[in-house]
């Protein structure tokens, strides 16, 4: 049983483990992959036609940046998933905190993959597809051995449940 205030589960329950923490890094880099760039070509243009104090206005992208760096561990921290008899809970979100149910009966495809930098963090994310496209999950930043022995499992446990279809 959680209780719905609290990101952390309360008494017996669903035992809920949480995604690597390299994912955390690799989306700050994202983040400044995107931003700093922007704000480099904004103050070269700005100077270039309006001027070198116009130019200070370039800084205005480092504001979400700054704020999506503290939004993006929040955010890492609130990643967790747990395995129960019947189905895979998937918990995310800080503002809105979103729970999927995927019973592992309904799991179509379960599917690891993987990019370059995810690659290079050593990370991997775990995709289920389901009959119904509203319940397909993604659990991002799971460490590649842990991402390739949940597949198996989740299809083993699929194929178990679905048989008496």
């Amino acid at each position: 049983m959680t209780d719905p205030t609290s990101a952390e589960p309360t008494g017996p329950g669903p035992e809920w483990r949480g995604v690597e923490r390299a994912l955390l890094p690799l989306r700050r880099l994202v983040l400044l992959g995107w931003l700093l760039p922007l704000a480099v070509a904004l103050g070269v243009l700005l100077a270039l036609t309006a001027g070198p104090v116009w130019a200070l206005f370039a800084l205005l992208p480092l504001v979400p940046a700054g704020w999506g760096w503290g939004a993006l561990a929040r955010n890492w921290r609130s990643w967790r998933y747990a395995e129960r008899a019947d189905d895979l809970l998937i918990s995310h979100g800080v503002l809105w905190r979103e729970t999927t149910v995927v019973p592992y009966g309904r799991m179509q495809l379960v599917e690891v993959t993987s990019g370059p930098l995810e690659r290079r963090y050593g990370l991997a994310s775990l995709q289920l597809h389901t009959a119904a496209a509203t319940t397909d999950a993604t659990i991002p930043g799971l460490g590649p051995a842990e991402a390739e022995r949940l597949r198996d499992r989740l299809t083993e446990l699929g194929e178990a449940r679905s048989a008496g279809l």
